[in-house]
């Protein structure tokens, strides 16, 4: 377990009840705007469930997880649903959502490791599907009340986010913290997977090979099952 990890659990408590209110309706209507109604939405790294718990009042499919046992408990009461308890590095889906929401929780991630961290998210990101994150605007990497911050200017994101194979409409904005007791600014970001990416050359580095790959099986699957539904009876193929 990292310090952060220990940090939330030791102070879930306090951490539900000073993140639970904030009023973050603007840029979820931002992000809902670009979803089909009833989509499949992952909060990942849901916190108090706050967001969880809005997205899934507007009808959307929603599954949630937090690193922490004590806010993930807190968090299933709060939406009504049962949240996992999971960190970035165990999500092994593909192609499994329609909207990902990363606010305020991929901050916590190493620099060094959120490319290969947000090739995982996206692996999991259907095809026009829509990812948001937002981070402490800044460029430093820091320690601070016992929990680690990769804080990251609008020039960063944009060159994470645009690394990513098929990345689509990125939208980068500031924002102001909507806490009473902070001054702090934030960047969000909004990227959109495209239905087909153009990209034919995987080169390696942060343009990782397993999303490629991902998205090829998943496309050659679905043609599969198509084929099938329209051929006669006598055509198909023995099990």
């Amino acid at each position: 377990m990292d310090d952060t990890t220990r940090y939330y659990r030791q102070f879930a408590a306090e951490f539900f009840e000073s993140t639970v209110g904030v009023d973050m309706s603007p840029i979820r209507e931002r992000f809902a705007a670009l979803l089909l109604a009833g989509a499949r939405v992952l909060d990942a790294g849901c916190g108090s469930g706050r967001d969880a718990k809005a997205f899934a009042q507007k009808g959307f499919r929603v599954s949630a997880f937090d690193a922490s046992p004590e806010l993930a408990s807190r968090a299933s009461t709060h939406c009504g649903f049962a949240v996992d308890v999971r960190s970035f590095r165990d999500v092994d889906e593909v192609n499994a959502y329609e909207g990902i929401w990363c606010c305020a929780s991929l901050l916590h991630i190493a620099a060094e490791e959120m490319p290969s961290v947000l090739a995982q998210l996206w692996a999991a990101l259907a095809p026009g599907g829509v990812l948001y994150a937002s981070f402490k605007n800044g460029t430093s990497t820091r320690i601070h009340g016992g929990r680690r911050f990769t804080d990251a200017d609008e020039s960063q994101v944009k060159d994470w986010l645009t690394d990513l194979p098929g990345a689509d409409q990125l939208d980068i904005w500031l924002t102001d913290d909507q806490r009473p007791d902070r001054t702090e600014r934030w960047t969000n970001a909004l990227v959109k997977k495209a239905h087909d990416s153009p990209r034919r050359l995987v080169t390696g580095d942060r343009d990782h090979f397993l999303p490629h790959l991902s998205e090829a099986m998943s496309r050659a699957t679905g043609g599969l099952q198509a084929t099938r539904q329209y051929l006669p009876p006598s055509a198909h193929w023995s099990r």
